[in-house]
């Protein structure tokens, strides 16, 4: 069988023109992303476990999601009231394989908001988590002068990008037993940062520094903590964040030519929650289509 070349498995700018309000919806994009439903194929690596994804709606959660869900993971997922039709989308293509699936309306930017996903989570999958994904993440529109960014945006940035990691964490972790695995996401933009999303790079920034040093000491309980960097990924968040020129082109600088695809990303994070990564806790993951991570 013939095999593709990389950078043409999957669409390659230029795009149609688009932007949308955000939070943006999966649904309405062009095309439409790639989250694994055709193509991705369980081999039951998380069989038995119970996972929490945040922002499962759309985007790498959603193919995230489905994925656990193809290996054999019980499968709870937050997102916005705003985000609700995406949210059944994902909840369609998990109980296809007739795998337990629950989706939670939550905003992130609350401690009660995190403790509460925490709980309803736990009684909804009847038992301890097993796989916490923190993958929920607001994205502002990208300005022009580092002015625009004001004190409102700032805060509501770290309040759901790096702050509900830290209530999301403390909740579930009386619930993880040894062998538990944290994923984080973090970004390019940790190390590469665009002056116009500013407040969102540094977050990621904040993710890595998070993440190496919870994996520090949660390993003394035999719990694993890694993070998935991504590159250009086509999501929501791209048509939201930029403007119709900018997301026409997304992803021709990377080195594949193209963004990924949410489905690319998927197996990264199976890979950091199934045993056959125990002995990998506190690395940053790079999905980024050849970008270095690092200048």
């Amino acid at each position: 069988m013939e095999t593709k070349h990389p950078k043409q498995k999957q669409p390659s700018p230029p795009f149609p023109r688009q932007e949308q309000a955000s939070p943006g919806r999966e649904s309405t994009m062009q095309p439409k992303p790639d989250y694994g439903v055709d193509s991705y194929h369980g081999l039951g690596r998380l069989r038995g476990k119970r996972a929490l994804i945040t922002g499962g709606d759309s985007g790498i959660g959603r193919a995230v999601a489905l994925a656990f869900a193809r290996e054999g993971a019980h499968v709870a997922f937050s997102h916005l009231a705003e985000e609700a039709a995406d949210a059944r989308e994902t909840l369609t293509a998990i109980e296809r394989d007739a795998q337990l699936a629950v989706a939670v309306k939550a905003d992130l930017a609350s401690a009660e908001a995190c403790q509460t996903l925490v709980r309803t989570a736990l009684q909804a999958l009847d038992g301890p988590i097993d796989i916490l994904v923190n993958n929920a993440a607001y994205q502002g529109k990208s300005v022009a002068t580092f002015e625009e960014i004001d004190e409102a945006r700032i805060e509501h940035t770290f309040r759901v990008n790096v702050m509900s990691m830290f209530h999301l964490v403390r909740a579930v972790l009386p619930s993880m037993k040894p062998g538990s695995s944290i994923i984080n996401v973090a970004s390019i933009q940790a190390s590469k940062p665009s002056s116009g999303i500013l407040d969102y790079a540094s977050t990621k920034g904040a993710v890595v520094t998070f993440t190496k040093g919870l994996a520090q000491t949660l390993i003394e309980r035999g719990i694993r903590v890694n993070c998935v960097a991504p590159g250009p990924v086509w999501t929501p968040l791209v048509v939201a964040s930029f403007n119709e020129d900018k997301n026409t082109q997304f992803g021709s600088d990377s080195p594949m030519g193209r963004p990924a695809q949410p489905a690319e990303l998927a197996p990264s994070f199976v890979f950091l929650a199934c045993d056959e990564s125990q002995y990998i806790n506190g690395e940053v993951l790079g999905v980024t289509g050849g970008k270095p991570l690092m200048s």
